[in-house]
């Protein structure tokens, strides 16, 4: 497996001037990336400044951080231009009017092995067949790109969702608390990592988030991919289900509402992901806050299984569930007992609001 290190910069609306639009948020001005082979070597850099067509005004922070002005950046092309080559340099054949076609049938793409895209277990092949494994920091870029991709016609990187390298979490999973999110400078200066250019630069914060995922050895964290699901899975067959070490998690396709997801029996199934059996939930789904629900079930080899459901909002309006369960202690499960309990007070609290 290669890895792309992927960095973007982005402009977006001044508010005084011009108003963000919502198919575009993010206009993509800088793609930098660093190719790492499988010993985590250096293979090769991409670099390219592109020209912008929405926003004519250049941000002010993103003046501050990135040093640049409207002038420097006329003198790049425009973005499909910047994206074919981009996608040529990774591997991807370029996107035009047929644009994702391989990626979408589920075909290898021009370099691909067997196991290329066998991500999760029982489904479809929605993530992209190809030999590399997109690498950035944080979860924003692969979702912008694809973005700026779609306003100028071009197909998405995958019939569904990217799996990718979040070296941001993955830094915070092996040096830190695996919960807090650091900037990218604070790592590098963590990891004692010399400073060879500028911060807020695409190429150079690809160079620097390569040298980060180059210090990450540990192959129990490095397992721990994310998913970029601006594209979902299309079916019930191409939800992502992925058991990792310590927890496993579940991609929804879309629905049309909260309502209809909720009572999808995939999304409120709870399994053991050890076992496979199916459990005896001892808490029914309850929220405390309408976007995250809790489960408690318990499996007689096992112990305690937390389920957690976040729903998000698609790009296109609808709702998609990401499930993620996990093995607790007895005492963290006495915690979500008072959680459900706490949960249910508020709920008939708010009741008797109404009825006043």
């Amino acid at each position: 497996m290669n890895y792309i290190v992927l960095d973007l910069e982005w402009n977006q609306g001044n508010e005084e001037k011009e108003k963000q639009r919502k198919d575009i948020p993010f206009e993509i001005i800088e793609i930098g990336a660093i190719k790492l082979d499988a010993r985590m070597e250096f293979g090769g850099s991409f670099h390219e400044v592109v020209k912008p067509q929405v926003y004519q005004e250049m941000h002010r922070m993103t003046r501050q951080l990135l040093h640049m002005d409207m002038e420097q950046l006329q003198e790049g092309d425009l973005f499909p231009d910047v994206c074919k080559r981009f996608l040529s340099w990774c591997g991807t054949p370029a996107q035009g009017d047929d644009a994702g076609k391989h990626v979408r049938d589920g075909a290898p793409g021009p370099e691909s092995t067997e196991k290329a895209g066998e991500t999760y277990a029982g489904g479809g092949n929605a993530v992209a067949a190809v030999p590399w494994l997109f690498s950035t920091w944080g979860p924003q870029d692969l979702t912008e790109l694809q973005r700026n991709m779609r306003f100028y016609g071009m197909g998405p990187l995958a019939g569904g969702p990217v799996k990718f390298y979040d070296i941001q979490k993955l830094f915070s999973i092996a040096f830190e608390d695996k919960k807090i999110r650091r900037n990218l400078e604070y790592a590098v200066d963590f990891l004692k990592i010399q400073k060879d250019g500028a911060f807020h630069r695409a190429l150079s914060d690809a160079y620097y988030a390569a040298r980060v995922l180059q210090q990450i050895r540990d192959p129990q964290v490095l397992q721990k991919v994310s998913f970029d699901t601006f594209q979902l899975p299309q079916s019930r067959k191409d939800e992502v289900r992925i058991v990792f070490d310590d927890y496993a998690k579940y991609i929804s396709r879309r629905f049309d509402d909260k309502a209809q997801l909720l009572t999808d029996r995939e999304v409120a199934s709870t399994k053991c992901y050890i076992c496979r059996r199916n459990l005896k939930r001892k808490i029914k789904w309850f929220t405390p806050n309408g976007k995250h629900y809790y489960s408690l079930s318990f499996c007689g080899q096992h112990g305690y299984m937390k389920g957690k459901i976040r729903i998000r909002r698609a790009e296109d309006d609808g709702v998609y569930a990401v499930k993620t369960t996990k093995f607790i202690s007895e005492e963290e499960a006495d915690e979500l007992f008072r959680r459900r309990d706490a949960a249910k007070g508020q709920k008939g609290l708010n009741r008797k609001k109404k009825e006043v």
